[in-house]
């Protein structure tokens, strides 16, 4: 995993999970508590609400992203840049500056100005956008998002979304964001629901990962709760996030949500960085998909991500005819079996080839034992 420097501040697995916090210059943006017009208001509200209660990044949005909204031009965010400069300039406190845009014209500005990096919430649709931050030497959240730069995170499928983020490649400072939320009417809770569970896989980039989730839907209906009373949900799954692999927190909670997020990093998975001259990193991957992206990524056969996890399955009510066929296909499948002393229960070890390879080999020995074994292989992919 690239770890990437934005601005003199750590960004990967060898650095404490970042809180980004959030301040708006545009009055459309629903959050009304981090909306200002006049900068020195917004600047006493970045120090305090933001940068003292915990925030390392905070990202200053020129216009609402909200889909209900009309899409402002590279010309109109220019106009809003102004004030978020002069708020930049105004704070007291140490923090990294992001630009929140669409456009190169406007990073361009932004990162010649005070700001020290830029949240792409159009994937790099606009072309120049890797070209700028690249020359700049800047950071860049790169939010998925189809080639358009009126539509940004309006991707359902999780596929989609890696694709999505593939888009005019990526910078050796780039942070990916899956873009969780109600960006397009087609995109359901569903769909980010997915996202969350598959979060792994978007380690296979290589790259920091960005989630932006607070008080998100996809959170809150499995609660029940409104978006006022949406925060302990949203930490619940800050925790969850950085656990699975994700290194910068979007948030409006700012000091809530620092704290779930170091419980995430402190009970993640640990990765061994070096050993003597050589590198050594474990990767987190728990299933065939998330294997599958860093195959890709190495330019390997993606047949090999059915061998690179192992599953553990308990089977129990097996008949002695059934287990007998187990035991006679394990020593062909490389699959391991281990019976329990009490006889009825029995863990099958092994990795999803082996069980597949097993499901084949003894297939038709019992309708209970077929359908057993079938679960296992669709649970293993």
């Amino acid at each position: 995993m690239r770890n990437v420097d934005a601005a003199g501040l750590g960004i990967g697995d060898d650095y404490p999970p970042r809180i980004m916090g959030v301040l708006n210059v545009s009055k459309e943006s629903p959050y009304k508590p981090s909306v200002f017009d006049d900068a020195g208001e917004a600047a006493e509200y970045v120090d305090r609400e933001l940068i003292d209660e915990g925030a390392d990044i905070v990202d200053v949005g020129l216009e609402s992203a909200n889909k209900k909204f009309e899409v402002l031009s590279a010309e109109d965010e220019l106009d809003r840049l102004d004030t978020a400069i002069e708020v930049v300039e105004s704070v007291s406190g140490d923090a990294v500056f992001s630009i929140e845009t669409r456009y190169h014209e406007v990073a361009e500005a932004a990162l010649d100005a005070n700001f020290d990096m830029v949240n792409d919430i159009c994937g790099f649709a606009d072309p120049k956008m890797p070209e700028v931050c690249d020359a700049r030497d800047a950071a860049v959240a790169k939010m998925a998002s189809p080639p358009d730069l009126e539509r940004p995170g309006a991707v359902e499928d999780v596929d989609d979304i890696y694709e999505a983020l593939k888009l005019n490649g990526i910078t050796d400072k780039t942070i990916v964001d899956p873009a969780f939320g109600g960006w397009s009417e087609a995109k359901t809770l569903e769909d980010d629901r997915e996202t969350f569970e598959r979060l792994r896989e978007f380690r296979g980039f290589g790259q920091p990962i960005l989630v932006s989730i607070n008080r998100k839907n996809f959170l809150r209906d499995v609660a029940g709760r409104s978006t006022e009373e949406a925060l302990p949900v949203s930490l619940a799954a800050t925790s969850m996030a950085v656990e699975r692999g994700a290194h910068v927190v979007r948030t409006h909670d700012v000091a809530e949500t620092r704290d779930a997020a170091l419980i995430g990093k402190r009970f993640a998975r640990r990765r061994v960085r070096e050993a003597g001259d050589v590198d050594v990193e474990e990767l987190d991957v728990t299933s065939v998909s998330e294997a599958r992206r860093h195959v890709d990524r190495v330019g390997g056969d993606a047949d090999a991500a059915r061998h690179a996890t192992t599953r553990v399955f308990e089977l129990t009510g097996l008949d002695s005819e059934e287990k007998g066929a187990l035991r006679a296909a394990a020593t062909e499948t490389t699959l391991v079996l281990v019976e329990g002393d009490d006889g009825t229960s029995l863990l099958a070890v092994g990795t999803p080839v082996a069980f597949e390879n097993t499901a084949t080999a003894v297939g038709g020995v019992s309708g209970a034992l077929d359908a057993a074994l079938e679960r296992i292989t669709e649970s293993s992919r």
